[in-house]
């Protein structure tokens, strides 16, 4: 779909899932919120313009160039993954339930042991402190790991983030893709 999506598909999919981008030991599994109306529509992660993923995922130096979300597919070559806290889509993450970002922490912790990656990255502190219950988490690195993964906080890369600059948000992902290249050569 090379058009933006009309007024009624967004409403139709409301409450829809679109396919994690996964494989068995991936280096990092991008963890986003949940999908938004836009995503649900086209199928593809961080799908609406305006949202920073894509950038700060290559600002960061994991992609050699800014990838759209119509490649999503190609970050399993890059040993990426996109998944979610809650596989279905809203207009807003804030019209989640603590109780659905909990039942999606236990879910995700499923999906890690079994898939194994180095490093699951959760993109938006408030949703991390709520699905696994660390309050007064911070970005960057967690103590708890989940298995032998590795986990890692990232600012909400969605352009309601404005405390979070473009550059900020490059920053950090670059963080984490320099911790990532130093857990893969050892």
């Amino acid at each position: 779909m090379s058009t933006r999506p009309t007024k009624d598909q967004l409403a139709a999919a409301h409450n829809t899932t679109i396919p994690d981008v996964i494989a068995p030991d991936l280096d990092v599994l991008f963890c986003g919120i949940n999908p938004g109306l836009y995503s649900g529509v086209l199928k593809q992660h961080f799908a609406r313009p305006g949202n920073r993923f894509w950038p700060a995922l290559h600002a960061g130096g994991f992609t050699p160039r800014r990838y759209r979300p119509s490649e999503q597919e190609q970050l399993l070559d890059l040993g990426l993954g996109i998944t979610n806290v809650v596989a279905r889509t809203t207009a807003r993450a804030d019209e989640l339930t603590g109780d659905e970002l909990r039942e999606g922490g236990k879910l995700l912790v499923a999906k890690v042991l079994e898939y194994r990656p180095k490093w699951l990255a959760v993109v938006g502190i408030t949703a991390y402190r709520t699905a696994f219950g660390f309050p007064k988490a911070q970005v960057g690195p967690q103590e708890p790991r989940i298995g032998d993964s590795l986990v890692w906080v990232l600012p909400n890369p969605s352009g309601l983030n404005a405390h979070w600059t473009p550059a900020g948000l490059g920053a950090e992902f670059g963080r984490l893709r320099a911790a990532s290249r130093d857990r893969r050569n050892r």
